[in-house]
């Protein structure tokens, strides 16, 4: 079965989650391109959205319209040679309109999992439980005599781990999109020992296909990209924790946030990425990386205090972010959450005196957004780094602290074999979060 083939019929378990509906939205558009090939024509080509929930399902139907709009509108001229023969699509919106139908045509959205048991191509982008995965897979296996291939969205779980567990033979394979996948260029790609090759040569030509970016990692629990953030943030909570010894846990957190995001030049701090993952998703993934690490301690006794305060982080289904650690107003930072008051004091209390004892920014700081677009960023960093460092303000050291704990992280993913290369460590940081350079780096020496 080629590639052709294997899209022919596809299933999208989770279509409505966060994840799932931005493959299913690449790979429906996928599809419906292959099938608008004059060799083409003829052939069926379903992608089965499956979901428990017909409300979401219908939700699910309109953002997609909305998101095959704009990215028709961006490549209105390929679709005009598209539908060259088309005589009846004169202008741009006719063009529009119809390439939207055609991708739309592609799509089932389903709530039975039958649907899947003829495809051939199954990905799965469920919340991440290994159970229930195993549990959802084992069922469509069980019923499914075409031997599909299932491309699994997990962050953490191991494939060798899913793929014993369900008896595959080698027929599952680690494909972990980055949040939103319509956005994300990276796509970490995951093989066992037992992973068939053909798996793998097919998602390089999708994935290439998507115009996105592959970075190969070892089967280890959390892979390269949580491998590296799961511990950057143990590290930060770490220092607040520290750090509140002498202030309260309300200043530690602003400290440590803002040091790791205007310090570090990074889009957002650690604190803010936390939630914007999910308290409960980091805490789980580091569940699961727990037992394979032998010589640190993967785990959060803060993250489980939150947890049991009810406060999760997150994001709806729209993309706005949900309060965690911090609270959010139409995006903007607006107050940090106090475990002991089990309220949010806002920013505006707290912002003075701790900026004050951070002490005055490196004169060579640059915002982030300014950096990502410098074309002489090495030049930029290592000037900031040399006075970074030279410099006694309590931002400073904690900055230094934090960039050479990132760059140890990372050295010891490649020297523990879960990362390929140090390149492949930053190329996961560059383009996974958007980081404005990758945390292995000679700008401390």
């Amino acid at each position: 079965m080629n590639y052709n083939e294997r899209l022919q019929n596809v299933t999208i378990l989770g279509a409505t989650g966060k994840m799932g509906s931005g493959i299913l939205l690449l790979t429906a558009m996928e599809m419906a391109d292959l099938k608008l090939k004059p060799e083409n024509k003829d052939k069926e080509y379903v992608i089965y959205a499956m979901a428990r929930r017909q409300k979401a399902l219908s939700d699910l139907m309109i953002y997609i319209q909305e998101q095959v709009v704009k990215a028709a509108e961006k490549k209105t001229i390929v679709l005009r040679k598209v539908y060259a023969d088309r005589k009846d699509l004169i202008n741009n919106g006719e063009i529009i309109n119809q390439y939207v139908k055609d991708v739309m045509n592609v799509i089932r959205p389903v709530t039975t999992i039958e649907s899947a048991y003829e495809s051939n191509l199954i990905f799965e982008a469920i919340s991440e439980n290994p159970e229930l995965k195993i549990q959802m897979i084992s069922q469509i296996d069980k019923n499914n005599k075409n031997k599909p291939w299932y491309f699994t969205n997990t962050s953490s779980i191991p494939i060798g781990f899913l793929d014993k567990e369900i008896k595959l033979e080698g027929r599952i394979l680690g494909t972990h999109f980055y949040n939103p996948p319509a956005v994300q260029k990276l796509v970490e790609v995951i093989k066992s020992a037992n992973t068939k090759p053909e798996l793998s040569e097919f998602a390089s030509q999708y994935i290439k296909n998507m115009k996105k970016i592959e970075v190969p990692s070892a089967d280890f629990a959390g892979f390269v990209g949580n491998g590296h953030f799961m511990r950057d943030a143990l590290h930060g909570m770490k220092e607040a924790m520290t750090l509140t010894k002498e202030m309260s846990f309300v200043e530690a957190v602003y400290l440590i946030n803002k040091v790791s995001q205007d310090y570090l030049i990074r889009p957002m701090g650690i604190f803010q990425l936390i939630d914007y993952v999910g308290i409960d998703v980091c805490q789980f993934i580091m569940k699961v990386m727990a037992p394979q690490v032998k010589d640190e301690e993967i785990h959060s006794p803060l993250l489980d205090r939150f947890m049991t305060l009810g406060v999760k982080g997150g994001q709806n289904f729209d993309g706005s972010q949900k309060d965690g650690f911090l609270k959010y107003e139409k995006g903007r930072v607006t107050g940090t959450y106090d475990p002991e008051k089990k309220q949010y004091i806002p920013i505006a209390d707290v912002a003075s005196k701790c900026d004050s004892k951070l002490g005055k920014a490196p004169s060579s700081i640059l915002p982030w957004k300014v950096l990502v677009g410098e074309a002489n960023k090495d030049e930029i960093l290592k000037k900031y780094y040399f006075e970074l460092k030279s410099m006694d303000t309590l931002g400073a050291k904690l900055a230094v602290s934090y960039a050479k704990r990132s760059k140890e992280i990372g050295l010891k993913l490649v020297k523990d074999k879960v990362a390929f290369s140090e390149k492949d460590v930053n190329t996961v940081l560059l383009t996974g979060f958007f980081h404005a350079y990758g945390p292995i780096n000679d700008y401390l020496k």
